[in-house]
């Protein structure tokens, strides 16, 4: 009969110093046991189904298949794992979407082994981890009156406008009425608790909407 294998994990990033490095410290410490490895987010989620392991480390920016995109369909499926993030991003634009596609946690590389551990051992019994720093931009996300997280349509109609592209323009290129526009940014001025163009693109760049 088998020993326990643990917490069994599968380890997501496009760097392989940083796979080996993540495995090592995994596999030195009692009570881990690490399944395998994927280099982007098209194969963590056919390795997933395949491995199905407790806890996968997914990285976020990688030429495979972005994490977000693999948590969002890691979610669609069912997956048993819980996605703990591992990235080196904290900003609220690679934040807020991993955690609306059902990451359960979000930490930096920068996290010290002893709290990289504890968050995984968190992650596996399906509670939220998330390192002080970007806990802390969460709180002010949620508490900044009318800091909705904007649309992928608003965040594109956003972008345009921050080129200074007008109205009809916008339209043109998005293949959608003025009149569609128009309904955007009333959305957006409401979201971002602004009253004009202007405004709205000083505080998306505050906000770290717009990079």
């Amino acid at each position: 009969m088998n020993s326990d294998p643990g917490i069994t994990l599968l380890i997501v990033d496009d760097h392989p110093v940083v796979r080996d490095g993540l495995r090592g410290m995994f596999e030195s410490a009692p009570g881990f046991t690490v399944l395998g490895e994927a280099a982007g987010g098209v194969e963590a989620v056919e390795r997933a189904a395949t491995l199905d392991p407790d806890v996968i480390l997914m990285d976020l920016r990688m030429p495979g298949g972005g994490g977000v995109e693999a948590i969002a369909e890691l979610t669609r499926r069912g997956a048993r794992a819980k996605v703990l993030v591992l990235t080196t991003y904290d900003t609220d634009s690679d934040t807020l979407p991993a955690i609306e596609a059902g990451a359960t946690g979000y930490l930096l590389k920068d996290a010290p082994r002893d709290e990289l551990f504890t968050a995984v051992r968190a992650a596996a019994q399906g509670r939220t981890v998330l390192s002080p720093a970007v806990a802390s931009r969460l709180v002010h996300a949620v508490r900044t009156p009318g800091n909705d997280p904007l649309s992928a349509r608003e965040r594109e109609v956003l972008a345009l406008v921050a080129k200074g592209t007008s109205n009809r323009e916008i339209a043109r290129e998005l293949f959608i009425s003025e009149a569609t526009v128009k309904t955007h940014l009333t959305h957006l001025y409401a979201k971002l608790g602004v009253k004009d163009r202007a405004a709205a693109v000083a505080v998306a760049y505050d906000r770290g909407i717009l990079g």
